[in-house]
């Protein structure tokens, strides 16, 4: 079994800056209007979320337990 490529933290941070740039664009340049959909698409994910896991499992996440992000 092949061995997972080490982490790249700059191929990270590139793509990153390459969704960040995507995001802006698609909202016609304004930053604003992207940071909006961003939090809305968030709010659907945590929603998305909350009804596809079991609750001891959210009740860990909500109270931190879990930490997904480590950007």
């Amino acid at each position: 079994m092949p061995e997972p490529a080490a982490p790249n933290p700059q191929a990270d941070a590139d793509r990153l800056e390459a969704a960040v740039d995507q995001t802006i664009a698609a909202c016609g340049g304004d930053v604003r209007a992207a940071l909006k959909a961003v939090l809305v698409a968030n709010e659907y994910l945590e929603a998305e979320l909350e009804s596809s896991v079991s609750a001891g499992y959210l009740r860990g996440y909500k109270h931190g337990r879990f930490k997904p992000y480590n950007g």
